[in-house]
This record gives C-alpha cells, structure tokens and sequence, in this order.
C-alpha cells in the first residue's frame, strides 16, 4: 500500500495575508486541493499534517472532502518541540507518524501543478529511497544534488560554495521513502543547526549512512513550483490556464485569442463550444454546444445549445437553452429557453419560455428592498423597449406588452398591456423654455 504525507504546517509568512497559504486558490480550487486530488488519485491513506490555523484547514478540507474524509488523517505539528520539514514526520516522542503503506510519499502542500501521474512514477521506482529534481539554467534559491561515491547529497543555496552554486541539477522537493527507511531514520533526526529545526533532507544522508540506497527522479519544473508569495500565486495561476486550455481545446473548444480567456478549474465543457477572446467562465459552469461572445462572463451556470454576448454577464445559477442572449444583457437566477434577449436588459430570478422577445432596456425588478420575487413569462411573448416588470408577476403566453410600460400585475394569455401616461404636446415649448433660460 502507498501512504501520502502532505505538509501543509507552516506560517506562509511571506504571503503577507491573514488567510491560510494553502488556502489561496487559483482558478477557482486552492492550493491544497490540487494537492489533495494528486495525492487521492494515488492512494487511500492520504496523512495532512497541519499546525498554523489548523482548525480552518481541517474545517475547510471536512467541507471539501465530504465523500473521501475517511481516507485522509489529520495531524497536528507541534512546532515547539518538533519544529521544521523533518518535524512534520515525528510524532510527540519524536518517533514516525503512524503510516499504513509500506511505501510514504511525502508531499508539500503548496505545489498545485503537481500531478497525479509524476507521484505514481515516483511510487514505483525501486530504490529505498528517491528524491525528485530536475535541471534549471538558474538554480538560484534550490537545494543543489550532489552524487559522489555512490551517493546523493543535497546542499541548500546558504551551504553551497562557489562551485556547488554552479550545479544546475535541483532538488524538487518531493520524496518517496520506504517506511522502515522512515521509522529507523526519522528518530535520528537532530535539530543541531542554525535554525534549531529538524530537517527532512537529513533523512537522506542518515539512511544512506546505514546502507540504504538513493536514487534520483526527473520531474518537470513547472509541476513542482512552489507558492511562496502572491507573485508566485499569479505565475502558478497563468500556468494552470495554459494547462487549461490547452485540454479544453484538445477537446474539441475552439478559442479566439486563448491568452486573453479566463477558466476555473472547476469549468467544464460539452459538444462544439466557441469562446471568443477576453471571456471569463467561472465556478461549476457547463457550456454545451455554445458560443460566448467577446468579454462576456458566465458564473455557475448553465448554457446549452445557446449564444451569449458580446459583453453579457451571466451570473449564478442560471440555465440558458437554444437561446439567444446579447450584448450588455445581465441574467440572475434566470431560466430561459428558446428566448431571444438582444441587449440592455437585467432578467434576475426569472423564468423565460420559447419565442419569447425581450426588447432593449427590459428589467425585471425582482427586489422590493426586502425579498427577491419572480417573474414568470410564457411562450410567444414580445415585451417592448424599456419595460419594468415588477415582481412576483406572471405574464401569460401570447402576451404583447407595449414599450414604455411598468407592469404591476399579471397579464392574461392573448392580451396587449400598455402602461403610459398620456403624451403632452405644448406648442413653442421649445422657443419658451429658451426664452425663460436667457432671462435666469
């Protein structure tokens, strides 16, 4: 059986917030989950160990993780008397967590491009002990790995010398050890250091001392970087847009001026989809045989078989079916099917049937100041240029309701409302109005 650690204990000092590091999010899921996905998609005794602000990650993970909770075992690091990367490893006596799997991979839970396949490769390499790296033309900042005699050695970037900086091959900072090199060696671990921190690399050269072999493991960079600042949090973002949208478009999405299109990880896509450049998808979105035009938004919701935009928000909780819905149109809580909605107008908690025409300037007027209410519109409706529809109403189909009006009640089937007050037409009002201005 494989064990998964994820160290998830330290201060995340430097992203100068009062939220948890690994609870940053980036396209949507946080740091932590991407981690947690890798980790699950691997193994069944997934290890967090947690100490800063460990009861709302706990709380945050429990939320999340509803369906896989019983597979992920909760710690608390003691960082008073196990400080440090190898700390997180010991329990109160200083002796090895209590671990399943005969092999523990040991993770860092702030590398959201970490992939499950890279851990799997990792898993089934035959050697007690492998450690990831791989070759960076600046190795400014990395553990450098040295292999001399038959063994791997790391020296951090305050240790190295001259020539050690020059090494280019870098440790990744991911791990797999097996257990007995962990419960024999972790034990061992001293804090005699600068830092007065127990150190996870110092396990290497222990258990190479006592004859167990290391190896090493080639990963891409990209998947391994780390979040340490909110300048990191973006890089790591456009990364994992790039990675988006490359399978989205290997699905069969086209998308004009990729760069410019935003997509959360959570978004998913089905059938023929067009997203033109500067559109935003977020939240559970499902887009199904659409287009979404330049610069609009679309916020968990749904939307088939349908247009919408240029420059349209779509947001929470609609579901938008063979329907046509323009530039500058706002939707809230709507459900509209087979309708047309050209431009400038807020349909919010709406339901909108076929041939159905919602004219420029519509609003449906869905809050008193209180409470949201409804607005229910039926089949074949044609609502003129700037009419407010005040809920709760209902307008039954074949309705015809003239520009102009602010409906207040419910309309029958086949009837024209119109909702005015008269025209008043003053002769040279015009010339009157200038004349009484020239003399203020």
């Amino acid at each position: 059986m494989l064990s998964v650690i994820i160290m998830a204990a330290g201060f995340g000092t430097r992203m100068k917030s009062t939220t948890p590091k690994v609870l940053h999010t980036i396209c949507n899921k946080s740091l932590l989950e991407y981690v947690l996905d890798a980790a699950l998609s691997v193994s069944k005794d997934v290890h967090l160990v947690l100490f800063n602000e460990h009861a709302k990650i706990k709380a945050y993970v429990e939320s999340k993780y509803e369906n896989t909770l019983k597979d992920i075992t909760f710690h608390l690091q003691n960082h008073n008397e196990t400080p440090g990367t190898g700390g997180t490893l010991m329990k109160k006596d200083r002796s090895f967590l209590d671990i399943k799997g005969e092999k523990v991979l040991i993770l860092s839970g702030d590398t959201p491009l970490l992939e499950g396949f890279e851990l799997e490769g990792l898993s089934k390499v035959k050697s007690p002990i492998v450690l990831s790296c791989f070759k960076i033309d600046d190795p400014f900042g990395y553990g450098r790995i040295k292999e001399k005699e038959g063994k791997i050695s790391i020296v951090e970037e305050k240790d190295a010398s001259e020539e050690e900086k020059a090494i280019t091959l870098v440790n990744a900072g991911l791990y797999c050890f097996d257990k007995e090199v962990l419960k024999t060696c972790v034990p061992l671990l001293k804090d005699d250091n600068a830092q007065k921190e127990f150190y996870l690399t110092d396990i290497i050269s222990i258990a190479q001392d006592k004859g167990y072999k290391a190896s090493l493991f080639s990963v891409k960079e990209e998947n391994l970087y780390g979040i340490n600042t909110k300048a990191n949090l973006a890089h790591a973002q456009d990364l994992m847009l790039k990675r988006l949208r490359k399978k989205w478009m290997e699905a069969g999405v086209i998308m004009n001026m990729p760069d410019s299109i935003y997509i959360d990880s959570t978004v998913s896509f089905e059938g023929e989809c067009i997203l033109d450049s500067f559109v935003s998808i977020k939240g559970k979105s499902v887009i199904t045989n659409s287009h979404i035009k330049q610069s609009s938004v679309v916020v968990d919701s749904k939307i088939k078989d349908s247009d919408v935009g240029p420059s349209a928000h779509v947001r929470p909780n609609c579901e938008i079916e063979s329907s046509h819905i323009g530039n500058f149109v706002e939707c809230k809580n709507a459900k509209l099917k087979g309708m047309k909605a050209g431009h400038l107008s807020y349909l919010g908690d709406c339901e909108v049937d076929t041939g159905s025409n919602i004219g420029a300037g519509v609003i449906t007027c869905n809050y008193d100041g209180i409470r949201k209410h409804k607005t229910l519109i039926g089949k074949n409706v044609f609502v003129g240029s700037d009419v407010q529809l005040v809920a709760p109403v209902t307008i039954a189909d074949n309705v015809l309701i003239a520009a102009g009006s602010t409906i207040t009640k419910n309309v029958k089937a086949g009837y024209l409302s119109i909702s005015r007050t008269n025209q008043t037409d003053i002769e040279n009002g015009f010339f009157r109005f200038k004349e009484l201005k020239s003399k203020s």
